[in-house]
């Protein structure tokens, strides 16, 4: 079964209806109908809130919040092994602190990072993205 890592990205562009949201859409339609496995970072998860918040004000992040526990998705915390593996990318990479986090967990778990985040570029060598 296929499984995939939402970055927050994907998780943007599905909340804000964006054309990139269709493909992510059809994923966790894919994940409700037992075709594949979703997952992602509580630190992307904390990322959209916060971006939802300062773009849509608190009312809005709270209901993408709740929205998006209602989701198919697994959520992972950021434990010592993922904040170290996270840092490690970080230090070799130019991504962001949270983009690190989906890298980490994708690599952690076999899994292919959902994005059209342009900075994931300099990943593609250690992890499969699904470019949106």
């Amino acid at each position: 079964m296929d499984n995939y890592i939402l970055d927050t990205f994907a998780l943007m562009a599905y909340f804000q209806g964006e054309s990139a949201g269709t493909a992510v859409k059809t994923l966790v339609a894919r994940a409700l109908d037992d075709e594949a496995i979703l997952g992602a970072s509580l630190v992307n998860a904390g990322e959209l809130y916060y971006m939802t918040w300062r773009k849509r004000g608190a009312s809005r992040a709270d209901e993408v919040w709740a929205d998006l526990q209602r989701l198919p998705i697994t959520w992972y915390s950021a434990n010592r092994a993922r904040i170290l593996a996270a840092a490690r990318i970080k230090a070799m990479h130019h991504v962001s602190y949270a983009d690190a986090f989906a890298i980490a967990l994708a690599q952690e778990l076999g899994s292919t990072v959902v994005t059209g985040d342009p900075e994931f570029k300099d990943v593609e060598t250690i992890v499969p993205v699904m470019w949106l």
